[in-house]
């Protein structure tokens, strides 16, 4: 051990000390910590074993006075006009959507050593304190899940400067990054299978109408069945919620009781499907076959397992991440999107 390296060890760490050890200058080892990059890449690595052997660990505080970041990503879960009860705010715990995309935001950022900061702003008072929080330069950007189309989040934060990215195209335009499904084409592939299965007495579960994602899977399906011939399709509204897809499906079986095929714009709301046709005495898929949207951990969570349009997440959260770390390094990017493709997959169900 040399006597740089002995004398580190022995005592609280310093960026002299990682220097001496380096064999380089302090400013160096700065610029190596600060992720400068005007740095050879063989001395970036004499530094980062220099700061292993030696144990030394960056002050944040002072790290964020020199790059004036704060070393922290917002993931912000944002809605207008949900009830302020804090119902709207727990349910995010409980959906399988909302978890894939914490782990793809995870999964990105941490080789960065970066950390997600999760922020529910589903009512004004939320989103106010969400909006001030991130305008104060607690968090270096801001990753939006928007789940209404009329929410004013996305415009404020564009407003106040904020790197921010979508996950879902905006409603209206605005000059903003996002990355997204083309929801449409999933749509088409639901439809394309459950009519090369035979199904011809088809209803939908559609998702809230007030969300973009959900009238394009059902606009995408009644194109398809249109093309194949079927140019009405009964179809109800629910929530995206287990308890909505159920009360849907008893509705349009009331409604249609020759029901052959079932559409639902996400597994949950499939799942509920699964539920009341079994309670029904219906075999799935021999009297009615049923296709999902978003391959969630609810298509393999019940019996039979369910067919479904894949929606990669964890992918698309990546993605998001990327790209605002991007937006984050070159503030004079321009808003760009990324749109994914999705899958079928073919189980039980159908």
């Amino acid at each position: 051990m040399s006597e740089a390296l002995r004398s580190a060890v022995n005592r609280s760490t310093t960026l002299e000390d990682v220097a001496r050890v380096a064999g380089v200058s302090r400013a160096t080892v700065s610029r190596v910590i600060n992720g400068i990059r005007n740095v050879d890449p063989a001395i970036q690595e004499s530094v980062r074993l220099a700061i292993a052997s030696t144990g030394y660990v960056p002050n944040g505080a002072a790290r964020s006075l020199v790059t004036r970041r704060a070393g922290a990503l917002a993931l912000v879960v944002s809605g207008a006009g949900a009830e302020a009860d804090g119902q709207a705010g727990t349910e995010v715990f409980t959906d399988p959507f909302f978890g894939r995309v914490v782990s793809g935001v995870f999964t990105a950022l941490r080789p960065q050593g970066l950390h997600p900061v999760l922020m529910l702003a589903d009512a004004p008072e939320a989103r106010e304190q969400a909006l001030a929080y991130l305008r104060q330069g607690n968090a270096d950007g801001a990753m939006v899940v928007s789940t209404h189309a009329e929410d004013p989040l996305p415009a404020l934060l564009l407003e106040a400067g904020v790197p921010t990215v979508l996950f879902g195209r905006p409603d209206s335009p605005l000059p903003i990054s996002c990355v997204d499904l083309a929801n449409r084409d999933g749509g088409r592939l639901a439809a394309d299978h459950l009519h090369a299965r035979g199904c011809r007495r088809v209803v939908t579960i559609a998702g809230p109408s007030d969300v973009r994602a959900a009238r394009d899977r059902l606009a995408g399906f009644h194109d398809a069945m249109a093309r194949h011939g079927l140019p009405y399709l009964p179809h109800a509204e629910a929530d995206f919620t287990q308890a909505g897809g159920e009360r849907a499906i008893t509705r349009l079986l009331i409604e249609h009781p020759d029901v052959d095929g079932v559409f639902a714009a996400n597994d949950l709301m499939a799942q509920g499907a699964l539920a009341v046709l079994r309670d029904h005495g219906r075999r799935v898929p021999e009297d009615v076959a049923v296709v999902g949207f978003d391959d969630s951990s609810a298509a393999t969570a019940g019996r039979p397992l369910l067919t479904t349009v894949r929606q990669p997440v964890e992918e698309m959260a990546a993605e998001m991440t990327r790209i605002l770390l991007d937006h984050i390094a070159r503030p004079e990017r321009g808003a760009t999107s990324v749109i994914f493709e999705p899958s079928l997959v073919v189980r039980q169900s159908a």
